[in-house]
């Protein structure tokens, strides 16, 4: 019997094409599980989720920089996503232009970054434990910078403003009240479509320069990154600067959109963005750097997404009660789906291990 022609053979296009389909499958499976409840969604949640995924991928941008890039794990998400919505927040309330708090934000988000990449490369202190240091003593910073924990933005003026009214009565001429009372989230979303987009550019182009090249080799092989003559421990300083200033900005525009900032609005972010670059690159199988910078943000998008749809849920348990889930829940929904997405490598390997040892 040939190579070619062995069971071994026939059967592995078959099991890499089932991966493959498996996500696919597992989708149409919950929609024809509670389809019905998700007609019950006017489209105006959709496209609020929408907004959100949009507004939040800059998250995802970063998260798949530094685990993705840098193989820097990294947890001052967390920290950096309120301390930009406080600068936000604060700023615009005091007078400034919502547009000029957008560069403040990321700035400070980028020293949040480089003070976890100092504690790290600098002082030898674990990429975690560096984090997890920063972001606690962030959460005092950011109370001190809004001077209590919350600030509403409900009466200021925001990116949004100098657009709402006029996009407004373009939509009641379309299409009346009911898209009138959408204009607001699609406004948001064409506003996160356009900044997005820019970023999404920049950092594309920025990632093939060949300060880019040397970031991204750092994360493969950073002793031969050093063999070329790049500092390594700067070039990890300028990556988490670069990642946490995105995610500042991010927490700047959903500040923005949902009218306030809170000091706790970043607790559990980077699982949502472990999700959604997980999610992207599971749909788009990217094999460059454009495709999956596009990858991540499609993910933090379906992310949302889900979450919109996994609150509609509400099947019958033979008891004669209901199983739901709430929006407590969805933190520990998206923590297994995370554990899960990791897991399964593994498990692969150790599968394949020992077939090959038998």
């Amino acid at each position: 019997m040939t190579a070619s022609s062995s069971p071994t053979a026939t059967i592995r296009p078959a099991i890499v094409w089932l991966r493959r389909a498996l996500l696919p499958l597992a989708l149409l499976l919950v929609f024809l599980i509670w389809g019905p409840n998700l007609r019950q969604l006017s489209l105006n949640v959709w496209l609020g989720a929408i907004a959100a995924g949009l507004g939040f991928s800059c998250v995802a941008l970063a998260v798949y920089l530094t685990f993705r890039v840098l193989n820097f794990p990294d947890l001052t998400v967390d920290g950096s996503f309120p301390l930009g919505a406080a600068i936000a927040a604060t700023l615009i309330t005091a007078g400034v232009n919502a547009y000029l708090v957008l560069p403040l934000a990321f700035f400070g988000g980028a020293i949040a970054g480089m003070t976890t990449a100092f504690i790290a490369t600098r002082l030898r202190i674990h990429s975690l434990l560096a984090s997890i240091l920063v972001t606690t003593g962030l959460i005092s910073i950011n109370l001190r910078i809004m001077g209590r924990s919350n600030i509403p933005l409900l009466n200021v003026e925001t990116i949004f403003t100098p657009f709402a009214s006029t996009f407004n009565g373009w939509m009641l001429a379309l299409g009346g009240t009911n898209w009138g009372r959408m204009s607001n989230n699609i406004l948001a979303i064409l506003t996160f479509l356009i900044l997005i987009g820019l970023i999404k550019w920049t950092l594309d182009w920025f990632l093939h320069t060949e300060l880019g090249l040397a970031l991204r080799a750092t994360g493969d092989n950073a002793q031969m990154v050093r063999a070329l003559g790049f500092n390594t421990d700067r070039l990890i300083i300028l990556g988490l600067a670069l990642s946490n200033g995105l995610v500042g900005l991010s927490g700047a525009l959903i500040a923005q959109y949902q009218g306030f900032a809170d000091v706790n609005m970043g607790l559990g972010l980077i699982i949502a963005g472990l999700a959604a670059v997980i999610l992207g690159e599971t749909l788009l199988h990217p094999r460059h750097t454009a495709i999956a910078t596009l990858a991540v943000i499609l993910g933090m998008v379906i992310y949302r997404l889900s979450i919109a749809a996994a609150l509609t849920i509400s099947l019958p348990l033979p008891g004669g009660g209901k199983f739901s889930i709430d929006a407590q829940d969805v933190k520990l929904a998206t923590a297994l789906l995370v554990l899960v997405a990791l897991a399964v490598p593994h498990l692969q390997q150790r599968w394949r291990s020992r077939r090959i040892g038998a």
